[in-house]
């Protein structure tokens, strides 16, 4: 092996591509609330694919899918900001840290809309 420069930690990588997909602000999730959502393949390419976002655990398993697989035009077409500040409590515990990490940093209003105990 080369005494080349260290790779990246695998963890900052993952991180600097979460970041890369983030809208500048919450306010462009423009995404519907209401009703029926089918991915794109690009987005769900497996497993469940049409979501029912007027059922709380549909909307939820939708809002980890995109925020883990989407892009920066998907994040903003399927994601709506209310929706995603009032479930931020307990979606924040079902997505990667990085993810996480990634959005509250970013949004402060997502880090205050988390419980009181993670803080």
């Amino acid at each position: 092996m080369s005494a080349a420069e260290p790779s990246p930690p695998a963890a900052e990588v993952l991180r600097q591509r979460y970041v890369r997909r983030l809208p500048d602000a919450l306010g462009e999730l423009a995404g519907p609330a209401h009703g029926s959502v089918q991915l794109p393949l690009h987005v769900a390419w497996s497993g469940l694919t049409r979501f029912d976002l007027d059922r709380p655990r549909s909307r939820m398993s939708m809002y980890r899918t995109v925020l883990a697989e989407g892009q920066h035009g998907g994040l903003i077409a399927l994601l709506n900001r209310d929706l995603l500040i009032n479930q931020w409590p307990v979606l924040r515990t079902l997505i990667s840290r990085a993810i996480r990490d990634v959005w509250e940093e970013a949004f402060p209003e997502l880090a205050a809309a988390r419980p009181a105990a993670a803080a």
